[in-house]
């Protein structure tokens, strides 16, 4: 495994950037107290507007997409497949609140999210895909159905995507070009699938602080990562959930990759599920955090969309990653 950076820019026609729809990111830009940022000397930016960090957050539309026995919920197992109903409405609870609230916390900071949608979730719930697209964030792809596709035939796994693709489109009028499998599982061919389907990125790998570049028969494909140190469904789940431990871990995160952004390219990743970061005593965390981030200057809340274009624009600053075939490395390739 061999990565590099390359030491040159890439051509006006290299690399096409895809239109974004409804809006763009902005950039938090107040002062923290009497501090005079302007006598500080800027290093070298790695993000728009000379940004030092770039935060991101994943909101994961899944509420009815899972199956209706046997779902992982906060309940244990059901006998016999019958239909786990307090599951189901454990599920529901991210369509009917969750991401509703979630919705008003990104407008009150003025930042955008990439919503990662599950087909048949969107389908039960058009409207609220359709009100997530018009507030300006991206409608990303998360299969057919919330269930594994890695043990699918290629042929069965790339149908599996393009159906959640399709659907997508349909119901909000946006073209996912992101891609996240159900648990980051996917099969060894699934760089070559998603870019036959016309995706620009993935965040199936949780192994960087920065986006990155897997060639892929010869174009680029970039990886947003995936978080699992501040997600809610794997670090901070229902069961012993400490308020005060999750808002705390938000700010030390974002603390050492600040002070790490004056020499490197960073990037905060937040991973929030419908049922779960969307309660109140939750949404109270997070817009705490903004409200403590957004404190700071040179702070980009992005769409991971935008994220993986200015990656490919500034290829001469983002890390290029050869790796051979997935089947012998155990890690993405092509």
């Amino acid at each position: 495994m061999e990565m590099t950076r390359r030491q040159f820019s890439v051509g006006a026609g290299a690399v096409g950037a895809l239109a974004l729809m409804n809006g763009s990111s902005s950039l938090a830009a107040t002062t923290k107290g009497n501090e005079d940022v302007q006598s500080q000397p800027k290093a070298k930016s790695f993000w728009p507007n000379g940004a030092r960090l770039a935060i991101s957050i994943s909101l994961m539309f899944e509420g009815g997409g899972q199956p209706i026995s046997g779902a992982q919920s906060a309940f244990g197992p059901i006998l016999d497949g019958l239909p786990d109903l307090p599951a189901n409405g454990f599920f529901a609870y991210g369509h009917y609140e969750g991401i509703p609230r979630a919705l008003n916390l990104f407008d009150k900071h003025n930042i955008k999210a990439s919503c990662f949608m599950v087909g048949k979730a969107i389908e039960n719930a058009p409207d609220l895909a359709q009100e997530v697209v018009r507030r300006g964030h991206e409608a990303a792809a998360h299969g057919r159905t919330w269930s594994p596709s890695y043990n699918l035939s290629r042929e069965e796994e790339k149908r599996f995507i393009a159906e959640s693709q399709e659907t997508i489109h349909r119901i909000t009028g946006q073209t996912a070009v992101g891609w996240n499998a159900f648990y980051m599982r996917n099969s060894v061919n699934i760089l070559e699938t998603l870019q036959e389907l016309g995706f620009l990125y993935t965040i199936d790998e949780p192994s960087h602080d920065e986006p990155f570049i897997i060639p892929v028969k010869g174009n680029d494909f970039v990886t947003v990562p995936y978080t699992l140190s501040m997600n809610d469904i794997s670090s901070f789940p229902l069961e012993g959930y400490n308020p005060f431990a999750y808002e705390q871990a938000l700010k030390d995160e974002f603390d050492q990759l600040y002070e790490e952004g004056t020499g490197r390219r960073r990037l905060m990743l937040i991973g929030m599920h419908d049922r779960i970061n969307g309660h109140p005593n939750r949404i109270r965390v997070l817009d705490r955090f903004l409200t403590y981030a957004k404190g700071h200057d040179d702070v980009w809340f992005a769409r991971k969309d935008e994220i993986a274009n200015w990656a490919l624009e500034h290829r001469e600053d983002t890390p290029v990653v050869h790796r051979g075939l997935a089947s012998v490395s155990g890690l993405q390739g092509s």
